[in-house]
């Protein structure tokens, strides 16, 4: 394994981080949207000797990292959810692609505003639970900004945030 880590530690020495370039519409916050995280990877990698592959298989999406030469490999995955429509388990294949590339490099995301580090922490939101999640999909159909106000008050799982995703469009 030695080749690939030897190319891994040289290509995270000029990859660095990758700029939060889009805004969740519903929920104003900045992330790395997939085509921008690999525009920023994969030309490190490939000058590397790299392969970048991020297949799905047996229900999980993963992403791999391929050393062509030595056809070493390193991968991360994470299973996809089992229900729900074609676009929001389209959703889901994009979000864990992205995420299972940042967790496989370790890398960090570069906050657009300084600001926030000055900022102290906010206290731990409480989760959505099941229940709540419910209520607040039939609060939605007469009340379009109800996500929103609940998502200042709690956290939505990560599948609930696929749902809204989902029922938003997005």
């Amino acid at each position: 394994m030695k080749e690939i880590y030897t190319a891994l530690l040289e290509a995270k020495k000029e990859i660095g981080k990758a700029t939060k370039n889009a805004t969740n519409p519903h929920f104003k916050n900045k992330y790395v949207d997939i085509n921008a995280l690999i525009e920023t990877v994969e030309p490190v990698l490939l000058s590397k000797g790299l392969l970048l592959l991020q297949p799905i298989e047996n229900g999980r999406q993963y992403t791999r990292i391929i050393h062509a030469e030595s056809s070493q490999m390193i991968e991360s995955f994470i299973e996809l959810p089992t229900v729900g429509t074609p676009q929001g388990i389209g959703s889901a294949i994009t979000y864990y692609r992205r995420y299972t590339l940042q967790s496989i490099l370790s890398m960090q995301a570069e906050d657009d505003d300084g600001n926030k580090a000055s900022v102290p922490p906010a206290k731990v939101k409480q989760i959505v639970n099941d229940s709540q999640f419910e209520k607040a999909i039939l609060k939605y159909e007469t009340d379009k900004d109800y996500f929103t106000r609940l998502g200042e008050a709690m956290t939505f799982t990560p599948q609930q945030q696929l749902e809204i995703n989902e029922i938003l469009g997005l």
